[in-house]
C-alpha cells in the first residue's frame, strides 16, 4: 500500500507561471489531464449529491430485501443487509474524500514546511528533520492505525491521523529536495546578497517556484489516501458501522463472493475509479507545469 507510487525528487528548474488562458487551452488538448480531471470529478460529484440525495437511505436495513438483482428501485440491487447498493457507494464516496483532504492536508501543512526548514536552515537542523522523516517512514498508515486503535479505538479519526502521519516524511523529502535545487540558482543567491533573510527568500522565491511540483504531488499522495483508507476501512480499523465506506462494502461483499461477487465488484470499480483519475491528473498537471516535460498537444 506504501510502496506503489514512487516520489519525485529530481531537481526543479525555476518556472514562470502559465497565463490561465493559455495553461487551459493546452490543458484541454492533454488527454491524461482531461481524463483524470473527468473521473475526479465524477467522483467528488458523487460525494458532493450525497450531501443532498441519495436513492435509499444508506443506513436504512432491510433484511426482508436483501441479495435483491439490479432493478428499477435499486438500481445496482441491494446487499447482505437489503441497503441500496448506489446510496452506499455515493455516500461511501464521501468518507473517502473527507478522510483523503484531511490526510493530505495533514500530510502537506507538516511536510511542507518541515522540508522548507530543513532546506534553509540546513546543519543540525536539517539532519534533525531527516532523522525524523526516516523514523517516520518506520511506521506505515496500517501499522499507526493499528497503534492509535489499541489507544482510542478504530475509526475515521484514527484513519485520517495514520495516513496523514504516513504523508508526512514523503512530502518534507520531495519539499527538502526540490528547494534545495531551487536554493542554488543565481536569483536566490542575488536575493541574499541584496540582504533578504531566509524566511523570505523562503516565502518569496523558493515556495513559488516549487508550488507546481508539490500540486502534482498532492494529486499523488490523494491517490494514495484514497486506497489506504479503502484498506484501513476492510481491515476494520477505519470507518465503522453504519458510516458508508468503500472499504467497508469490500468488508462486507468478503464472504458472499460466491453468491454475489457483484458486490465486491461495485466498491472496487469505485476504488479504482478514484485512484486512476487522481493518478493520470496527476500525470497530465506533470505534463503542463514542467517546461522539461510539457508538450503541445
Amino acid at each position: 500500500m506504501s510502496a506503489q507510487l514512487s516520489t519525485p525528487v529530481d531537481a526543479p528548474v525555476a518556472t514562470r507561471p502559465l497565463p490561465a488562458r493559455t495553461f487551459w487551452r493546452r490543458a484541454l488538448r492533454h488527454r491524461s489531464f482531461v481524463l483524470g480531471g473527468a473521473l475526479t470529478l465524477l467522483v467528488v460529484a458523487s460525494a458532493l449529491l450525497s450531501l443532498v440525495w441519495t436513492p435509499w437511505s444508506p443506513y436504512e436495513i432491510d433484511i426482508a430485501s436483501k441479495l435483491q438483482p439490479p432493478s428499477a428501485a435499486h438500481w445496482l440491487g441491494t446487499d447482505t443487509f437489503g441497503r441500496d447498493i448506489v446510496s452506499l457507494l455515493l455516500a461511501g464516496a464521501r468518507s473517502t474524500i473527507l478522510v483523503g483532504i484531511i490526510a493530505v492536508s495533514i500530510g502537506l501543512t507538516f511536510g511542507v514546511c518541515l522540508g522548507l526548514i530543513a532546506s534553509a536552515k540546513r546543519g543540525w537542523t536539517e539532519e534533525i528533520i531527516m532523522r525524523f522523516s526516516d523514523f517516520t517512514f518506520a511506521f506505515p498508515a496500517v501499522l499507526s492505525a493499528i497503534m492509535l486503535a489499541a489507544v482510542a479505538g478504530p475509526g475515521m479519526l484514527t484513519s485520517i491521523i495514520a495516513i496523514g502521519i504516513f504523508q508526512i516524511p514523503t512530502l518534507i523529502r520531495l519539499t527538502r529536495g526540490s528547494a534545495n535545487a531551487i536554493w542554488a540558482r543565481e536569483f536566490v543567491l542575488a536575493a541574499r546578497a541584496s540582504g533578504k533573510g531566509a524566511f523570505r527568500i523562503t516565502i518569496e522565491h523558493v515556495l513559488p517556484n516549487i508550488l507546481s511540483i508539490l500540486i502534482v504531488q498532492a494529486t499523488i499522495q490523494f491517490a494514495l489516501a484514497i486506497l489506504a483508507e479503502a484498506a484501513l476501512s476492510y481491515l476494520g480499523l477505519g470507518t465503522q458501522p453504519p458510516q458508508p465506506s468503500w472499504g467497508r462494502m469490500l468488508n462486507d461483499a468478503q464472504t458472499m463472493l460466491f453468491q454475489s461477487p457483484m458486490l465486491a465488484v461495485y466498491p472496487g470499480a469505485a476504488i479504482a475509479i478514484a485512484v486512476l483519475g487522481l493518478n493520470l491528473l496527476g500525470d497530465g498537471l506533470r505534463d503542463l507545469l514542467d517546461p522539461r516535460l510539457a508538450r503541445e498537444r
